[in-house]
């Protein structure tokens, strides 16, 4: 196969680009909060999203809303009164949008910076009626180490005919079996495959929908694209769509997302993203042609929500919850709402549960939908990243072949769980200068540098990677219970399985980055056992609750700690017997407490204790495991309000 080395090793550097800010929210005299988190010193803005409170006059009028924001210009003294001197500099607003979150998306006559961004949300949340207010920034995708291969050339068979399938390591089970892929010389152990081909010959993920918010997809006779007109443009901007006038168009097709100088965010060719998430999640097997997809009897509904430069965090949002099957003004109903969304996007930012992202994917999880997210590939913290650190998304970091934590992928104790990206070096070793066909992940693309182009086959690598064989496994698991006639599964029972069932590291990571590596055949069967699949029993600060169980067992609980609160802390004590204590924020605690943030292990007794001092607002899952056989042992969660 033909290889593009260059374009590889420049790709690299724009995927190891944007760093994260770290300031925290601002909470005013009013109860509002501003999210900056998502703010650099050197950026500008002209958009912004508020939040108005249930009742107010402006959760329902457009107009209000423009006079409530002009009010708050003034008050920020960048209205004309205030700049006599320089008029150009005075800012006028505009009301664009209401979202489906219930939020307005309103835009000002000229891009702020940080210092003038900033005095004006501070304004704007001043007014009572205002709940929430956060800048509508740019998000990207999480841009991938790339290369372009020329194109040479069904359930029933965990070795389809599918030609490329000899390079799709991340397709098969991950035991240690040495392969050598493609035109490579040296072969790798493969520890890091996701075990999807396991699963085909009994379950293909028919019948079960994947939204993927992306760049859209282009046209590919490896990919079945019966969902794509029936998808949506979200891009309202025409600058960052290509179109000629802003709105958004019916079809999730991908015109390209190429960048010059003239656009002001560096120059680039289009990446034609999302054709290769689509083909990692769904594309066709034993059809003959091509590779083969984690579900490939699954349907991708595409969603193009990033063009040039990116894409506007208020589009996105409306992309999830239209996606779920929420309303979104102004839109036609979605008529194949998805059961999991996949999102291979990502930029700077904590996430929390008021903001766009963390009210969009709240009101999909509560429609029922699974939402999946890349960790992203900085090499940091996923904390300071969003969408990746929203509450209740799966969040997904990458290995290679060998099991490895790729180099590039983030980390932290938000990552629920790990999965093939490729590791780009050989023996994913970054101290290595060589990059094998083994480094990365086959899938779907096109060989177009700006507009589309031929459909070809070609690898990329990085948690983008990573996360659609993750969505392709939700579909898998989504299709394997309904099935056997079993009830749906929440969400969370989803990711608990997953968790469940993750293989164990063959190495120690050193960062943190899930309860192990993902595993398609272990996915499904948990997906069917109820044991691993059992809600949290919700704990109530200070009120008791008595455990027992048998040595092994693993009980799960939850509570709900709001924002500003101290001192959080969960004991067991009393009764009989011997357990082991385990709490984590945001993600479920694993069967056996490896993934936990906190823990209490004291040997030979049941008298446990985690204390939190200043904990993290939301859900914390609480893991009670018995050592030996307990009995009549008190669980207490308590935490002080403020």
């Amino acid at each position: 196969m033909n290889r593009l080395t260059v374009c590889r090793l420049a790709v690299l550097a724009a995927a190891l680009g944007f760093s994260a800010a770290h300031a925290a929210s601002i909470v005013t005299s009013t109860g509002a909060t501003i999210n900056v988190s998502t703010m650099s010193g050197d950026a500008t803005y002209d958009g912004f999203i508020v939040t108005y409170r249930d009742g107010t006059s402006e959760r329902a009028n457009g107009t209000a809303v423009t006079q409530n924001v002009t009010a708050a210009v003034a008050r920020a003294k960048l209205d004309v009164a205030s700049q006599k001197t320089t008029p150009s500099n005075a800012v006028s607003v505009q009301w664009k949008r209401k979202m489906g979150i219930g939020a307005d998306v309103v835009r000002t006559s000229r891009k702020l910076n940080r210092a003038e961004a900033v005095a004006l949300m501070q304004q704007i949340a001043a007014d009572p009626s205002v709940a929430h207010v956060e800048p509508d920034v740019r998000m990207h995708i999480v841009k991938d180490v790339v290369l372009n291969a020329s194109k040479t050339a069904a359930v029933g068979t965990s070795t389809p005919n599918d030609p490329y399938f000899s390079y799709q390591w991340h397709m098969r089970p991950g035991t240690g079996t040495v392969e050598t892929i493609g035109s490579d010389t040296t072969g790798y152990a493969n520890y890091g495959g996701s075990n999807a081909s396991t699963v085909w010959p009994s379950q293909d993920g028919t019948g079960v929908i994947v939204a993927e918010i992306d760049t859209g997809v282009t046209q590919h006779p490896d990919l079945n694209l019966a969902l794509a007109n029936a998808g949506y443009d979200f891009i309202t901007d025409a600058t960052t769509s290509g179109r000629d006038v802003d709105g958004r168009i019916a079809g999730g097709w991908d015109t390209g997302d190429w960048t010059t100088g003239a656009l002001g965010c560096g120059t680039s060719n289009s990446s034609w993203h999302g054709t290769h998430v689509f083909g990692t999640i769904a594309a066709m097997t034993n059809n003959g042609v091509g590779v083969t997809g984690a579900a490939p009897g699954s349907q991708v509904l595409p969603l193009r929500a990033l063009g040039h430069c990116g894409g506007a965090t208020s589009d996105i949002a409306d992309a999830i919850t239209w996606a779920s099957g929420g309303s979104v003004p102004g839109m036609p109903a979605n008529a194949n709402p998805a059961q999991v969304i996949s999102m291979s996007l990502g930029g700077p930012g904590m996430c929390e549960a008021t903001d766009a992202f963390g009210s969009a994917i709240a009101g999909a999880i509560s429609r029922g939908v699974t939402v999946v997210v890349a960790a992203g590939n900085d090499s940091d913290n996923t904390a300071n990243y969003s969408p990746s650190s929203c509450p209740g998304v799966i969040t997904v970091a990458s290995v290679g072949i060998t099991g490895k934590r790729a180099f590039y992928s983030n980390f932290g104790n938000l990552v629920s769980i790990a999965a093939p990206g490729g590791g780009i070096y050989a023996n994913d070793d970054v101290s290595q200068s060589t990059q094998p066909n083994a480094g990365f992940v086959w899938s779907t693309l096109n060989d177009g540098t700006t507009v589309v182009g031929n459909p070809i086959y070609g690898e990329m690598a990085g948690t983008s990677q990573a996360t659609p064989h993750v969505s392709g496994i939700v579909a898998l698991m989504i299709a394997t219970v309904k099935a056997a006639n079993q009830p749906a599964l929440t969400p969370l029972q989803i990711q608990e399985a997953l968790i469940a069932s993750a293989r164990s590291f063959p190495v120690n990571e050193g960062a943190p980055i899930g309860e192990g590596i993902v595993d398609a055949n272990a996915a499904v069967q948990a997906a069917l056992n109820a044991k691993l699949t059992a809600l949290p029993v919700a704990l109530t600060s200070g009120a008791a609750v008595p455990v027992s169980g048998k040595a092994g067992d693993s009980l799960l609980y939850s509570i709900t700690v709001p924002a500003n609160a101290t001192n959080l802390t969960i004991r067991t004590l009393g009764g009989s017997g011997d357990v082991s204590l385990y709490a984590k924020q945001t993600v479920p605690v694993a069967a056996n407490g490896f993934n936990a943030d906190l823990s209490s292990a004291k040997p030979n007794t049941n008298n446990e204790s985690i204390v939190q001092t200043m904990p993290g607002a939301g859900t914390w899952y609480v893991r009670v495991t018995g050592v030996k056989d307990f009995a009549n042992v008190q669980l207490i969660a308590s935490y002080v309000a403020h």
